[in-house]
């Protein structure tokens, strides 16, 4: 009598790498069609793209209709748009009003606050719109985010408890075009970087943010809409063959995009393949208010002062290393220590990447106290500028990519630089400069 055994599917793996990146498996993802029967509450199906109507959500059962974008947003086509979700376009008018008062605030300042794939100037971006907006006119404001469709597709995402932020693009006539991508928080990863992350991160990630965007005029296509990539979000290496030449073809290739009437809104996956468009129209200011929402759930449980622990921990690092303590321990005692990710940061004091990489220790052009890997006496170091602890574990970037990792130079940075020095809470929280001038010039990221 024999005895047969059940065939186990094979467990997952456990990390992923370009190696995994199939454009056959890709393709039959992408090319499925969605299905408007799936979707009861949708109003219509364009270009593999979900349509909703903001008027029909509100009457329907709000469970049920969070439950069917959760769907979409997951196992659709990952990105849904809601036709008038500010049926009062006075409303919007008055927000594009403060967006227009604080970019106008940029220009005379004399800043060049522009987006991340235009030249300086091009284009106009105010980055902490959230913020700005509801210092410069609360009643705009408040009026602007009681809107229910942000609230009703963010907390079906992410639950309760969730942060919004927003930064206003304007993209001017002749604004060039976006190369794919996928958005926060892998998407802003180096690939080296992004596969040292498990396999089960890459499936997390998705569902920490949502990417959204409201429509402050009419965008005709040839105003340059965000082109998508329907369905490309369920590919589990994805990020990591994005930047693949023959995945970016394939986009180029195959993207759809959708014209959007003032007051629409669109909400995706951030694991979505996407870019913006060109601006090819003669007058078209194409203005978006960008959001991206988090979840609550990014973030420690207890609040930490890492200046302060940086700073009791920075002299037993030196003793440790010059009584012989290996890289391994000194990265252990780091990453227990700092802060190893530059999230959240203030984008202002760091604008889209375009500063050179700050020398680090041991690099050509670093600075000479920073080649002192021994000097313990704060007087004997760069004075004025010190990285933030979240700096203190390194940061490593190619083109369009930000990334921190633990790497040799992070220690060096902590034993050459040392903690901060103390200042108001709200200043060690945040704002602390790095070298280069900026809290993190390496950065090369914001993308949408």
């Amino acid at each position: 009598m024999s005895v047969s055994t059940p065939q186990q599917t094979p467990a997952p793996a456990a990390w992923l790498s370009e190696r995994d990146c199939d454009l056959d498996a890709f393709r039959a993802l992408v090319e499925q069609s969605t299905d408007l029967a799936a979707h009861p509450h949708a109003s219509a199906v364009e270009r593999n793209v979900l349509l909703y109507d903001a008027d029909r959500l509100a009457r329907a059962d709000r469970r049920e209709v969070q439950a069917e974008l959760v769907r979409a947003l997951a196992d659709g086509p990952g990105v849904v748009v809601v036709r008038g979700a500010f049926p009062d376009p006075a409303v919007v008018d008055r927000m594009t009003a403060v967006f227009d008062a604080l970019i106008a605030e940029q220009r005379a300042s004399g800043a060049t606050a522009g987006d991340h794939f235009a030249r300086p100037g091009a284009n106009d971006r105010v980055w902490n719109a959230l913020e700005k907006a509801a210092l410069y006119d609360p009643q705009a404001f408040a009026d602007y985010y009681a809107n229910d469709v942000i609230a009703l597709v963010s907390s079906a995402w992410l639950g309760p408890g969730y942060q919004v932020t927003s930064q206003v693009n304007v993209v001017n006539p002749g604004g060039a075009a976006q190369t794919v991508h996928r958005d926060y928080h892998l998407g802003f990863l180096s690939n080296e970087v992004a596969a040292a992350h498990p396999a089960h991160v890459h499936r997390l990630s998705p569902v920490l943010t949502l990417q959204g965007a409201v429509a402050h005029c009419d965008m005709p296509v040839e105003s340059g809409p965000t082109l998508y990539l329907p369905h490309s979000q369920k590919y589990g290496p994805g990020y990591l063959a994005w930047r693949l030449p023959e995945f970016r073809a394939y986009f180029e290739e195959h993207h759809v995009q959708l014209p959007l009437a003032k007051g629409d809104a669109v909400f995706f996956n951030p694991a979505l393949f996407h870019a913006a468009g060109a601006n090819r129209s003669a007058d078209i200011r194409r203005m978006a208010n960008l959001l991206q929402v988090s979840s609550a759930f990014g973030r420690a449980m207890e609040t930490v002062d890492r200046e302060a622990v940086t700073g009791a921990v920075y002299p037993v690092l030196l003793g440790r290393k010059a009584e012989g303590a290996d890289e391994r321990w000194l990265e252990n005692v780091i990453a227990a220590s700092a802060e190893g990710y530059a999230f959240p940061t203030n984008l202002d004091n760091d604008p889209a990447g375009r500063r050179p990489r700050p020398a680090l220790p041991g690099r050509p052009g670093a600075p000479r106290a920073a080649r002192g890997m021994d000097r313990a006496d704060p007087a004997q170091r760069t004075a004025g500028r010190r990285p933030a602890a979240r700096e203190l574990k390194g940061n490593r970037n190619t083109s369009w990519d930000f990334s921190t990792t633990r790497s040799s130079s992070s220690t060096a940075a902590v034993r050459a630089w040392g903690p901060p020095s103390r200042g108001p809470r709200s200043v060690r929280a945040r704002s602390w400069p790095s070298p280069g001038g900026a809290r993190n010039p390496a950065r090369r990221w914001w993308r949408n």
